[in-house]
């Protein structure tokens, strides 16, 4: 299948990924614009892997003020290199986690630092809820319902806030960030101060 400048224009515009990722990706889906975007996607995951061992020092602390002054977040976002740190796209990516911090109130980064009292606490509560089905059902059930508990509470599990990211996790956005600049990049740590809170 011949691959058209056009088919690669709109890939891009899709996904901000790369020309020759682009023509790459089109190639191997046949030119089939859903199938290039998973392919790219899937390649971003394998590049985020390959780079997650890599010392990430370099970054920037982001800074947001809700209107009312309410509401405050501070975030550290690390990368590699000062060069990427600079980067338009890597400031737009920090500033879009403080905003996440600031309307969706994670109170954690991953699952791994939920306490495990408050992670059985909820188990218990979600057995409590499903009293009488199978064992088997149960356990599905209840790492199912474990998830959506990890979407309330952990950043990089939650949806995005921003309509333009359709629900995306924001580790996903964060390895589609990986991807683009070939950098680690890491969120550290943040902060989110409520008045009164």
């Amino acid at each position: 299948m011949q691959v058209t400048p056009e088919m690669v224009r709109e890939l891009r515009e899709k996904t901000n990924a790369g020309i020759m990722d682009c023509k790459r990706a089109l190639a191997e889906s046949n030119g089939d614009i859903q199938k290039s975007i998973d392919y790219l996607r899937k390649h971003g995951l394998a590049i985020a892997a390959k780079k997650s061992g890599r010392k990430a020092a370099e970054g920037i602390i982001g800074a947001y003020i809700h209107h009312g002054d309410k509401i405050g977040v501070m975030v550290e976002v690390n990368c590699e290199t000062d060069f990427v740190a600079r980067n338009s796209d890597f400031r737009e990516f920090v500033k879009m986690v403080t905003l996440q911090i600031a309307s969706a109130a994670p109170a954690y980064l991953v699952p791994d630092e939920v306490p495990a009292d408050l992670v059985e606490r909820e188990k218990e509560i979600i057995r409590a809820q499903i009293k009488g089905k199978p064992e088997n059902v149960v356990e599905k059930i209840v790492q199912g319902k474990l998830g959506k508990f990890y979407e309330t509470c952990c950043l990089l599990e939650q949806p995005s806030v921003r309509p333009e990211h359709e629900g995306r996790k924001v580790k996903e956005l964060l390895t589609d960030l990986i991807a683009k600049l070939g950098e680690n990049i890491v969120i550290r740590r943040f902060t989110r101060y409520q008045l009164g809170g």
